[in-house]
């Protein structure tokens, strides 16, 4: 028999907050993109160019979250039983390969300018990288609220803020390039920008690679909740446990128990379905139950 438990059907109720601070977001940095990619070619800048392709991939992302929150908040029907909140896990995967791939162009043409310098203009690069770094700071403050509620705005947060990292050190290379006429550093700092944005771009691939492969979610332990729902009074042995999530606040989770003899199904089911609400907040919960020696069987009740 079954035990469900559907709370992780519940609407975000913060969706409409996370759109609006996208959208401002959006703006800002849409209109500093524009900025800085004249300015890096008009400067002959590689350090602002590569900040302005991490910009572009912030345009992208704010873009793909406000999309992700607008699917997300679709109903589910009958050919998507789950709804589509899996999109936003899509969207911010494709979001963090992109951001792989400007950081590579990004390598390679420093390497190229390593061999072959070109001058710099080093008070104009300056000038748009304070810019930069302001409507950065803004951007920072508007996702900061959401961004450990949804993958995309945490994917937002994390560009932003690694562009936020670039400007400032675009500022000091252009400071470096000022008084001491070294355009090498220019490259240097482009280097600088990509290797620094890497690793939390893997983190967040990495985290949404998880969740389409359904792995068990970040911050819960597969066993010790197997041990949890083992101690439960009534159940003899946990098997076919599975635990997985929708997307980073959804999480989910199926499991088998054995009941000892005489025990009352119902309470068993009851008590395993509260014990993974308030230990592990995991608001899904879908318990079959079967006595020594049975099979489960089929029934669904909802407490």
């Amino acid at each position: 028999m079954h035990d469900h438990a559907a709370g992780g059907h519940a609407h975000d109720h913060t969706a409409g907050a996370n759109a609006t601070r996208l959208k401002w977001a959006l703006a800002l940095t849409s209109t500093y993109l524009v900025a800085e990619v004249i300015g890096g070619f008009y400067f002959n800048s590689l350090a602002l160019l590569s900040d302005a392709a991490h910009m572009m991939t912030d345009v992208a992302a704010l873009v793909i979250a406000l999309l992700a929150i607008s699917f997300g908040q679709k109903p589910a029907d009958s050919r998507r039983t789950f709804g589509y909140r899996r999109f936003e896990i899509l969207a911010a995967a494709f979001n963090a390969v992109l951001l792989f791939a400007i950081a590579i162009y990004v390598l390679v043409e420093a390497i190229r300018r390593f061999s072959d310098p070109e001058p710099v203009q080093s008070t104009g690069m300056m000038i748009v990288a304070a810019i930069g770094l302001v409507v950065n700071l803004v951007s920072m403050r508007l996702l900061m609220s959401g961004k450990d509620k949804s993958f995309n705005v945490k994917g937002a947060y994390l560009e932003v803020w690694a562009d936020m990292i670039g400007s400032v050190g675009v500022i000091a290379g252009a400071i470096a390039i000022r008084f001491t006429g070294w355009t090498w550093v220019d490259p240097i700092v482009a280097v600088g920008i990509g290797l620094w944005v890497l690793p939390r771009t893997w983190i967040l691939l990495r985290d949404t690679t998880n969740v389409l492969l359904e792995g068990v979610p970040s911050g819960i332990d597969l066993n010790e909740v197997r041990t949890a729902i083992a101690a439960v009074p009534g159940v003899t042995d946990v098997h076919d446990l599975h635990i997985w999530s929708m997307s980073n606040d959804d999480i989910s989770c199926t499991a088998h128990v054995t009941l000892s003899r005489g025990a009352a199904p119902d309470e068993v089911r009851g008590r395993v379905v509260a014990l993974l609400d308030q230990q592990f907040e995991i608001g899904h919960a879908t318990v079959q139950t079967e006595g020594p020696g049975e099979e489960c069987v089929g029934g669904q009740v909802h407490p």
